[in-house]
């Protein structure tokens, strides 16, 4: 490396903290499989981030998969991208706003009528970050409370009702958050914490009947909510991993918990922190 760079990154630590080191990783992953082949995932926020990389790993393992996104221009790029991952599965996306709970049955029957047949994975996987209660302004609050807990709630509703009635053992699995391990100082977190709860309460009302609910609750990620991509420096100082955790790397985790494999896991939350997630009350310092 040259000196202008070390010295670029020096300047920049003094600046922002970010450490001088640069680090990247190669992550072992699952090699290509079967283990949900005959299975159609839904994946809210499927465009990018966390989603993209759990429909990635879903393909690669016999799934066909559902992505939803906000804007058709997003939606399309990611559903090319995601068609050069497997040569036989198969890639839907559907323009829906996970607010909009009164759409649901009509988005969901649509894009059943063009697969065919059953969606018997929901990951709910879209949110937004914001909300501190210094600023927050209702609007904001509403929007984020019914973009990541509403819509999680009324999609599990509806697909929980729908698979008990036909018999179905599906699998739900809610992409949570180690912020919810923190106090709720902000409406992100506060949906959060209400993820966690919902995540328990399903997995026990819905188990009986065959269907398994459970929960992912990653630490900081290296996606573009924190403006990371795997090719940035995913430093993490903080963190005792001393780095961001890999997208990847929850795409595989996921694979397991709706797979046969993660049948006996019932209302738990896998949290992948890279050890941020080991904290008490107590770390948390915050003035109003």
């Amino acid at each position: 490396m040259s000196i202008k760079k070390y010295i670029k990154r020096g300047v920049k630590y003094v600046l922002t903290g970010e450490p001088i080191n640069h680090i990247t990783t190669h992550i072992v992953t699952l090699a290509p499989n079967e283990l949900l082949k005959g299975r159609t995932a839904l994946i809210t926020g499927g465009t990018a981030g966390i989603g993209l990389a759990i429909a990635k790993k879903f393909l690669q393992s016999g799934a066909d998969v559902v992505i939803t996104g906000r804007t058709n221009e997003r939606l399309a790029s990611a559903c090319e991208e995601l068609k050069q991952v497997s040569a036989t599965g198969k890639v839907y996306g559907i323009c829906m706003d996970n607010r909009d709970v009164s759409a649901f049955s009509v988005y969901i029957d649509s894009i059943s009528e063009k697969i065919r047949g059953n969606i018997d994975i929901l990951v709910n996987n879209a949110g937004v970050l914001g909300g501190d209660i210094k600023n927050v302004t209702e609007e904001e609050y509403d929007q984020i409370l019914n973009t990541n807990l509403k819509g999680v709630f009324f999609l599990s509703k509806y697909f929980g009702e729908s698979w008990k009635t036909k018999g179905l053992a599906g699998n739900i699995l809610n992409i949570a958050s180690s912020s919810s391990l923190r106090p709720a100082i902000s409406a992100y977190t506060l949906t959060k914490w209400g993820i966690r709860g919902l995540t328990l309460g399903l997995g026990k009302i819905f188990a009986p009947y065959g269907i398994t609910v459970n929960g992912i609750a990653p630490g900081p990620t290296a996606t573009q909510m924190i403006i990371k991509k795997e090719t940035d420096n995913i430093t993490f100082s903080t963190n005792p991993l001393g780095r961001l955790v890999m997208p990847e790397e929850i795409a595989n985790m996921a694979v397991f918990l709706v797979s046969e494999m993660g049948r006996s896991i019932i209302g738990d939350i896998v949290y992948m922190t890279g050890g941020s997630g080991l904290v008490t009350l107590d770390d948390v310092k915050y003035s109003f």
